[in-house]
């Protein structure tokens, strides 16, 4: 015979506050070693590497903004958040948020505690305003401690953005601590999928897997020639979106949906797991989860729910292509090389002049001009013109263009030698390389901001 489920007491009897239930379960969770050691980790482990790494001669330049992490502080945070929203955020959240239920199923709590607290809703609550705070203190302590280390290294200087713009200290910190502040809604989104795993899959430590397999996941279908549509309505895309930020103006299209559609798993997976925490028996101790409710309640409707996002971008926005093309990268191009020969020409103290009578402007082809001119690729090459003032004779420069299907290229300089080949200058913070000679460009993927 089977055994009923558990019914809470009535209304009339004693429950517990969420308020009682919910320092309960945080205090549970920070006396676990692997959260103390995480916790430990975060917040120093950070500020060591981006001082270690600012002080080095050889910069990680294959990582976003790496190549100035000699140069200012708050290159140090974002080369943590590249690295941090691929593989740091998603252990975290599998660590914190993953095992929260199953723990209780293993080891066979589950009575005491409902009698304790005598509301399911309310165990529930607890439980996940617990997890939300511990991913939180980790999260800021990535950001502090590898704000503090670039600090202490390099110092508080103009960040170069992704447009060759110089942004002046205060502002690079506020769009750095946006581009942290919009990690949180996939971060968030991962965390519900362990929350989900951890009801649905009892005493089972699967759960623990499925944010870091779910992050794999996405970051994989990001490198496959997708449209933006279907990138878009990836939970892991607001990892890559927060690039934008760093162009005038900020390329806001894709973050903002990005941020939405991780919001949007991460109430559908929450609310999933809450359905099915109310359904599940509590009187069996053998309980090994349900797969046939984690298939229904799971992952029928998440996946139901990427569907109807590819659709709504899709429909809303002109996005079924890659979003990488022609006039895209040229106009992109352009307008970073004439903020960059600005920065070069006042490094090497030569008369200044402004970027609009430049007039600089970029003819790129790809594959030599064979097959369709869009896409991602190592195979972009680009020539800029430019027309000093007073000057008859249009200067030129040769560039190499790697393009990530994210919008994100590398644009290597190939001649001239004066104007985009290797040689150092002399700044305030030191010797740096030429800033002409490889840069770091976006490409919007939407047409969302102005053309001008």
């Amino acid at each position: 015979m089977t055994a009923p489920a558990f019914t809470a007491p009535a209304a009339s009897a004693h429950r517990t506050p969420v308020t009682s239930s919910y320092r309960f379960e945080l205090v549970k969770l920070v006396s676990q070693w692997r959260v103390r050691l995480l916790v430990l980790v975060c917040w120093i482990a950070p500020g060591l590497f981006v001082a270690g790494v600012s002080m080095q001669s050889t910069l990680p330049t294959d990582t976003l903004f790496g190549r100035w992490m000699h140069a200012t502080a708050w290159a140090g945070p974002l080369v943590m958040l590249g690295f941090a929203g691929t593989w740091a955020l998603p252990l975290l959240a599998s660590v914190v948020a993953g095992d929260v239920f199953a723990s209780e199923d293993r080891l066979g709590t589950w009575r005491h505690l409902l009698v304790a607290v005598r509301s399911l809703r309310r165990i529930f609550v607890a439980k996940c305003l617990a997890s939300l705070t511990v991913i939180l203190l980790l999260v800021a302590g990535l950001v502090c401690s590898s704000t503090i280390g670039g600090l202490l290294t390099v110092g508080d200087h103009p960040l170069v953005g992704l447009d060759g713009r110089p942004l002046t200290p205060g502002d690079a910190a506020g769009r750095v601590l946006l581009a942290w502040a919009c990690a949180l809604a996939p971060t968030l989104a991962l965390a519900a999928i362990g929350l989900l795993g951890s009801v649905a899959l009892g005493r089972s430590p699967t759960g623990l897997l499925l944010p870091p397999l779910l992050a794999l996941a996405t970051s994989v279908a990001q490198m496959l020639p997708l449209p933006v549509a279907v990138r878009l309505a990836l939970p892991g895309y607001a990892f890559i979106a927060w690039n934008g930020l760093f162009t005038s103006p900020p390329q806001l299209g894709p973050l903002l949906i990005a941020v939405a559609v991780s919001l949007a798993w991460a109430l559908l997976a929450t609310a999933l797991a809450y359905l099915l925490f109310l359904r599940r028996d509590f009187t069996n101790p053998a309980y090994d989860g349900s797969g046939r409710r984690a298939l229904t309640l799971g992952l029928l409707p998440l996946t139901g729910l990427t569907v109807l996002t590819v659709a709504a971008v899709a429909v809303a926005t002109p996005s079924t292509g890659s979003g990488i093309e022609q006039d895209k990268v040229q106009r992109s191009l352009a307008t970073a090389f004439a903020h960059l020969y600005r920065l070069q020409t006042a490094q090497l103290h030569r008369p200044a002049v402004a970027e609009d009578r430049l007039r600089a402007t970029a003819a790129c082809t790809k594959s030599d001009g064979q097959g369709a001119q869009e896409g991602a690729g190592n195979d972009w090459r680009c020539v800029v013109s430019w027309q000093l003032p007073g000057v008859p004779v249009t200067g030129t420069a040769v560039y190499q263009l790697d393009i990530g299907s994210d919008g994100r290229f590398v644009a290597d300089g190939d001649g001239p030698k004066e104007v985009n080949g290797y040689f150092l200058v002399r700044t305030s913070t030191g010797d740096a390389p030429n800033p002409l000679w490889q840069f770091d460009g976006n490409v919007e993927l939407l047409d969302t901001t102005s053309k001008g």
